[in-house]
Parts: C-alpha cells; sequence; structure tokens
C-alpha cells in the first residue's frame, strides 16, 4: 500500500522508515520538493522510498501519515489540496503544542474539541484516525521496546473501516491486538490529546521518553 507521511522531523523520520521496512512505499512530504530532511530520508532509503511536496506526497498515497507539527497541521494539508485527500484515511499522530511562551508547551486545542477533530472538519471526505500520539515515535514502531509490548495503545475515528486498516498496520508495527484500544469516534481524541501535559511531565521527571501506560481492569 502507497502511504504518504507527512513532516521530516523525527517522527515523520521514524514512522516513514518503519513503513519502509515492513514493506510500503513510501513518499515524504514537505512543504518545498527539495527539503533537506526528505532528501536524506530517500537517501538512505533507495528504492520504494521518495519524496515531494505535500501535494505530491498526497496524490501519491493511498493513506496519509499526518507527522507534522500540530500548530501547522491544517496548513499542511491544504497545502496537499482537498482533491488529493478525498477519500483517504488520514492517521493523526501529531499533537497541538504551543511553544510559543517557551517550554513546557501547553495545547493549543483542548477540552471541547481536537486538532483531530478540526482537520476532520476541514476534509470531511476524509476518514481521520487519531493514533500513536500518546508516546515518543521510538516506541509507536517498537512497542517490545519495554515490558516486552504490553502496553496500551489507542485508535479513534468515525469510521469503522478505516480504524481497522489503522489497527492492521500497528500490528505490523509489532502492538498487540489485545493492546490496541478503540475509545470511539473522533471526539476522543480530546483525552489522547489532552495526555501529552502528563507525558511531557513524565518525561522531564524522568528524563527517558520509553515509557507508556498499560491500561489494567
Amino acid at each position: 500500500m502507497k502511504i504518504a507521511v507527512f513532516g521530516t522531523s523525527n517522527v515523520g523520520d521514524t514512522i516513514g522508515s518503519k513503513l519502509f521496512k515492513v514493506g510500503h512505499p513510501v513518499m515524504m512530504g514537505s512543504r518545498t520538493s527539495d527539503n533537506k530532511n526528505a532528501k536524506a530520508f530517500v537517501s538512505k532509503h533507495k528504492g520504494n522510498a521518495t519524496a515531494g511536496t505535500f501535494a505530491e506526497a498526497a496524490a501519491f498515497g493511498e493513506i496519509i501519515f499526518n507527522c507534522t507539527a500540530g500548530v501547522g497541521s491544517l496548513n499542511a494539508l491544504q497545502m496537499a489540496g482537498e482533491e488529493n485527500l478525498n477519500g483517504k484515511i488520514i492517521v493523526d499522530i501529531a499533537n497541538p503544542l504551543d511553544f510559543s511562551n517557551g517550554m513546557p508547551p501547553t495545547l493549543a486545542i483542548c477540552n471541547t474539541n481536537s486538532l483531530g477533530e478540526e482537520i476532520q472538519k476541514a476534509f470531511p471526505q476524509t476518514k481521520v484516525v487519531k493514533a500513536l500520539n500518546t508516546m515518543w515515535c521510538g516506541l509507536m514502531v517498537n512497542p517490545a521496546m519495554i515490558n516486552g509490548g504490553d502496553h496500551s495503545t489507542f485508535v479513534s475515528g468515525n469510521d469503522a473501516a478505516a480504524k481497522e486498516e489503522v489497527k492492521t498496520i500497528l500490528k505490523s508495527f509489532g502492538w498487540l491486538d489485545t493492546n490496541i484500544i478503540d475509545l470511539g469516534n473522533i471526539t476522543k481524541a480530546r483525552g489522547l490529546e489532552m495526555y501529552l501535559p502528563l507525558w511531557l511531565s513524565t518525561f522531564g521527571a524522568t528524563n527517558n521518553g520509553a515509557f507508556n501506560i498499560k491500561i489494567v481492569s
């Protein structure tokens, strides 16, 4: 399956590299066609990896992974063009972190709304699935790194079939089906995004990003 990865930061590189490793042709999208990080990604993964603008990547991908900075995600998707996104799954990994007042960041959207919902409203013919935003990117693609892989990840979105498609990708990353928790529709992205202040506080206290939560009942 052809997949577009929006964003050239460490998160985009980590997700794109894992998708490439498990067999998907990947195009990394950015604001310009000559982004140096995107070029490095292509060089690292000779063969199926390519790079282009957001619009070119969106046209290429059957699924889009949004790994952009959350406060810029809507702009990046607008640059991609609605016609290139319609009917497709957008896996939204981003968090709306506002660094305008320094560290730690606050949430630009919270409580009664979420970035996931804003994306779904802006692009109503897409199928937005919030996923993987509650952890460090190294764990996203390698859950076995801690506790033998026995910890929790979440999905939310309005389209049941789209969530199942995303679950299949997560399982190819090494996530156990029993540890992928479907929270419900896209409004549940609010809680997933509001977890980030706790994550940041924990990271600050431990100076270690390789941690996650496990739902025990």
